[in-house]
């Protein structure tokens, strides 16, 4: 075998590499933005009044937010039991709701907490404004699994 074969060879064999290259990294890309039209969805359960704990759900929904883009996500708080209280108007948490309520994260209240709640005070709980009510939130959350939604308890 010549040089000028064995130089042609090389040449082939370093062309056909570099062009698998760019179908790769074309195809990467692609991938890449594929990813970015993908709608993500995610319930994040709140059911305990550690104000460490509400703190941490909220900024999952903000980090989340940032990450994907806010068009990018569909996210949904659902609040029940002692964890309630972080969507009532007495919650330290109330502003960042607000604010969040404001910024397409849904919220949603536990109806039945809030009955018993009211049957134990003789007064229903004041629910910061923006947020929604279900029947039960325990039944919320799986109804949402059930439609493709990731599931988080922090």
């Amino acid at each position: 075998m010549s040089i000028k074969h064995m130089t042609a060879g090389v040449f082939a064999l370093a062309l056909a590499f570099l062009i698998h290259s760019i179908s790769v990294a074309d195809s990467h890309a692609k991938d890449d933005s594929d990813a970015e039209e993908v709608r993500h969805r995610l319930v994040i359960q709140v059911s305990t009044d550690d104000p460490r704990t509400q703190t941490i759900a909220l900024n999952n929904a903000v980090n989340l937010q940032k990450h994907y883009g806010i068009d990018n996500i569909d996210i949904e708080i659902v609040a029940y039991g002692p964890g309630l209280g972080m969507l009532t108007e007495k919650s330290s948490v109330m502003d960042r709701v607000s604010s969040l309520s404001l910024q397409e994260v849904a919220f949603s209240a536990c109806g039945n907490t809030m009955q018993t709640i009211e049957k134990k005070t003789g007064v229903a709980p004041k629910l910061i404004e923006g947020v929604g009510t279900v029947q039960a939130g325990v039944a919320r959350i799986m109804e949402l699994q059930e439609q493709g939604y990731s599931y988080i308890r922090p």
